[in-house]
Order: structure tokens, then C-alpha cells, then sequence
């Protein structure tokens, strides 16, 4: 069975406090994926507490985001909508940092149990969390076929999304 790992499509992300038109224009073709996809799905969401602005990345990176409980840090409903009219079982994994542990942990779990023989990962942004778990996920499976749907990711800019699928391809990531 596949795997899709839709990364942090949350509305800060898409229309929020760091949202962009390119966040914004990879929804539908999200959504049409996630419509002809089958098999099973897992989503992220940055989640952050109220300290944010005193942790390390809030002060490098200083917008409050995603902080839990908000409307910015839920997953975008168009795309909620289309998991749940489909049917679709999912898991969601919090996670407070780029990369998720828990998320790699599980597809360990699932790919040593012979329920999944690829992935394929998509959301927000390409250049920060998309490649943060997508390079993770490699290290802890190097024999996992991943790949990352461009039309479905958007990084902080346009150069930086084009720098991490450079970065991705070259770790033997297939770029689609």
C-alpha cells in the first residue's frame, strides 16, 4: 500500500501569518490528489505554545504561527473536507520543531509490518518542514521509495521551494 504524508497545510501556513499565493495554489491540486489517491494518509501540524516568540526558532523566526488551540494553526478545511468525504482513515502528528519523530517512528512501524512500500510527501513549506521529514524519513528507511510532488509543495519563497527539490533529488528523493 502507498502513503501520503501531507505536510502542514495549516492556515497560517496557506492564508495566515505566513501564508503566500504559492501556498495558496497548491490546495487544489492537493485536493485532487488526495481524490485519486488510495491508501493511507498522515498529516503533520506545526504546533507551537504561546512561548513561541522565547523558543529558539521564534526568535529566528519571529510570527507567532500555528499556536495551538487557534484557527491558524488548524489544517486547511478544503483539504479536510476531501479526506473526510473520501472516507479516508488518517492519523495527525503534532509537532513543535521542523521534522516529525513520531511521524518517521510510525512509518518504521508500518513499512517493518509490510502495510506500506512507498510514500509520497507533500504540503508546506518544501524548503523548511516538507525536506525536514522527507530527509528524515530517508535516514531511518533508507530503502523506502519517497517521493515529493512539486505541484503540491510550496517553500517560503519560489528560489527556496526550487533549492529543496535540488536537495531532495540529490538524496535519492523522487521529485514528480
Amino acid at each position: 500500500m502507498d502513503a501520503l504524508v501531507i505536510v502542514d497545510v495549516q492556515n497560517d501556513f496557506v492564508s495566515g501569518a505566513l501564508g503566500t499565493k504559492e501556498a495558496e495554489a497548491i490546495i487544489e491540486p492537493l485536493i485532487n490528489k488526495i481524490n485519486s489517491f488510495d491508501g493511507l494518509i498522515m498529516l503533520t501540524k506545526d504546533s507551537h505554545d504561546e512561548n513561541y516568540l522565547t523558543s529558539q526558532e521564534g526568535k529566528n523566526l519571529p510570527v507567532e504561527h500555528c499556536i495551538k488551540g487557534t484557527a491558524g494553526w488548524e489544517i486547511d478545511s478544503r483539504v479536510m473536507k476531501a479526506i473526510e468525504e473520501k472516507g479516508f482513515k488518517y492519523k495527525i502528528f503534532e509537532k513543535d520543531t521542523f521534522g516529525s519523530l513520531s511521524l518517521g517512528d510510525h512509518i518504521v512501524e508500518l513499512y517493518n509490518e509490510g502495510k506500506i512500500r512507498q510514500i509520497e510527501i507533500v504540503g508546506l513549506c518544501t524548503d523548511i518542514c516538507v525536506v525536514s521529514n522527507a530527509l528524515l524519513i530517508k535516514a531511518m528507511l533508507p530503502e523506502l521509495p519517497i517521493r515529493v510532488d512539486a505541484t503540491c509543495c510550496a517553500g517560503v519563497t519560489p528560489n527556496s521551494h526550487q533549492a529543496a527539490l535540488i536537495t531532495l533529488k540529490s538524496c535519492q528523493i523522487e521529485i514528480v
